[in-house]
């Protein structure tokens, strides 16, 4: 063979090798996003559980038992013995440390919050499925707890499409809060990618692709579409979203909260993906909405 010919060979087997190890090292950081525990909110110097929040909060901490895994849960009283109990269910890369900054807002309306590292987050086992198979972990939860409060989910990003399916399918839900919810798990993927300045155009389908083969299609528009699981929910949803999200398009969070059948928008100017409880201003509007969204739960 002509060495020009070997060394074409041999560039396109390294082009190969490089456009599988994109595809792949894509579908596992998917699956395995990056831990925030308690040793990271440590290393910055910020709360790493609720009694290290100003002032301090009390909780006690168990572990859920859920898919064979032990998923570790914080339950903290509420100041309202009449008001509902609160699931809290985290974004993607996230873990219950970032409920911290939600919790003190909340515990003037709430008899309990629950907050828990999904599969694949935080101090828990397991692998993150996008938000497709923990609706398991959120029944169980509801089957552990036994409360006779009404329950109310609120979850952020994952979190917020994770309680829309499952309030669609579980009549056991009085109310659905949901920040920067997305219709489709490819749109906050190829998002997240690109903001870090990865490669996205040719590697993102076909992690997609695998992922969706080993997840037994979950991931595919007719199934995943959170729109369409709005529409299939008894009880009432509060989406709240940032108008500039850079992550999760605000037009997503309009689409979700137009199909429910007793949907509320509350658009939160200026907010990104981010900033909704960390600057003062947001932090108001969200924590309003979603006091008065509550207490029209209680009225009803």
């Amino acid at each position: 063979m002509p060495p020009v010919l070997q060394l074409l060979l041999l560039l396109t087997l390294g082009l190969i090798i490089a456009l599988a190890f994109a595809i792949f090292f894509t579908a596992w950081m998917l699956s395995h996003p990056p831990r925030r525990t308690y040793a990271s909110a440590l290393a910055k110097g910020r709360a790493g559980d609720p009694y290290e929040l100003d002032p301090p909060i009390p909780f006690e901490t168990w572990a859920l038992a859920s898919r064979g895994r032990e998923l570790p849960v914080w339950d903290i009283p509420g100041q309202d013995p009449k008001g509902p109990v609160l699931i809290m269910l985290h974004g993607w890369g996230d873990s219950r440390i970032g409920s911290l900054a939600r919790i003190p807002s909340l515990l003037p309306c709430c008899s309990r919050i629950l907050t828990l590292d999904l599969p694949g987050h935080g101090e828990s086992p397991g692998i993150c499925t996008l938000g497709t198979h923990e609706t398991q972990d959120v029944a169980t939860m509801l089957d552990t707890i036994e409360s006779d409060r009404p329950i109310v989910l609120l979850g952020w990003s994952l979190g917020a499409g994770l309680a829309i399916e499952f309030a669609a399918q579980d009549e056991r839900v009085a109310g659905v809060i949901a920040e920067a919810p997305y219709r489709l798990a490819k749109t906050p993927a190829r998002n997240v990618i690109r903001a870090q300045h990865m490669p996205h155009t040719f590697n993102l389908a076909p992690a997609f692709w695998i992922l969706n083969r080993l997840l037994g299609d979950a991931l595919q528009p007719a199934r995943f579409d959170r729109a369409k699981h709005a529409a299939d929910m008894q009880c009432p949803l509060l989406v709240i979203h940032g108008e500039h999200d850079e992550v999760c398009p605000i037009e997503d969070g309009q689409a979700i909260a137009a199909a429910a059948t007793t949907g509320i928008m509350q658009v939160i100017e200026e907010g990104d993906h981010n900033s909704l409880w960390t600057e003062d201003q947001t932090q108001a509007l969200c924590e309003q909405s979603i006091q008065q969204f509550i207490q029209g739960l209680s009225a009803e």
